[in-house]
């Protein structure tokens, strides 16, 4: 089972967020389209289930991205995030907007801009996670299962705190790293590992008559 200190390691990304800076197009273009595919996750995660299908998380980022290079150099100016964060940041403001377009949802006024924290964005609801820990259930013993557990997995989420649960979300499927998601969800560095090893640990007991248990799901 993955353990708290797993960090992101230094990015690659950094000599062209400086080239970006710099006033370099083609190493900003370079950058949006390295985190492209992370971010595509991160929408089809969050998006409201009842717009899925309907609308594509890579025409959301795509969305994002014009928003992004139109801005980008007042974020370079002044930046009080790091750039992945306020690229996600941006997403998520764009996903409101999808949200508030197709349903009627009133998420935050035109023009508002939402915050950094968990409490002002889209969340994972239960359903949506449990399917992408299961999606790796492949082989056909294992689909037979899978109905099965994945009410199990939908239950054990239900029952963990909301802080815990977005925690697994942001670690393991968003990949940041245990600094970006304390300040996402405003916790102590201490804090965060906390919560991340009890949301493991939740797991486990769900996935522990599972051959390999969670580590099986596990990349």
């Amino acid at each position: 089972m993955p353990g708290c200190p797993m960090s992101v390691p230094a990015s690659q990304s950094d000599d062209l967020l400086a080239a970006a800076k710099s006033g370099d197009q083609g190493a900003l273009a370079a950058l949006l389209q390295q985190h492209r595919e992370r971010l595509e996750r991160i929408v089809k995660l969050r998006i409201d289930r009842r717009l899925q299908g309907r609308v594509d998380p890579a025409d959301v980022v795509q969305e994002t991205t014009v928003a992004v290079l139109r801005k980008f150099a007042d974020y370079a100016a002044s930046p009080n995030l790091s750039f992945f964060l306020w690229l996600r940041l941006e997403t998520l403001q764009k996903l409101i907007d999808v949200h508030r377009f197709h349903l009627g949802t009133k998420m935050r006024s035109a023009g508002q801009e939402v915050s950094l924290h968990r409490g002002s964005l889209p969340q994972v609801n239960s359903v949506s996670l449990a399917e992408q820990l299961l999606g790796r259930l492949s082989t056909a013993s294992r689909v037979a299962m899978r109905a099965e557990l994945k009410l199990k997995v939908e239950d054990a989420l239900n029952q963990m705190d909301a802080n815990d649960r977005e925690m697994l979300v942001l670690r393991h499927f968003e990949e940041l790293s245990n600094a970006e998601a304390a300040e996402v969800l405003e916790l102590s560095a201490t804090a965060a590992c906390n919560r991340y090893v009890r949301a493991l640990k939740r797991l486990k007991g769900v996935f522990a008559e599972m051959p390999g248990g969670l580590e099986g799901l596990w990349p």
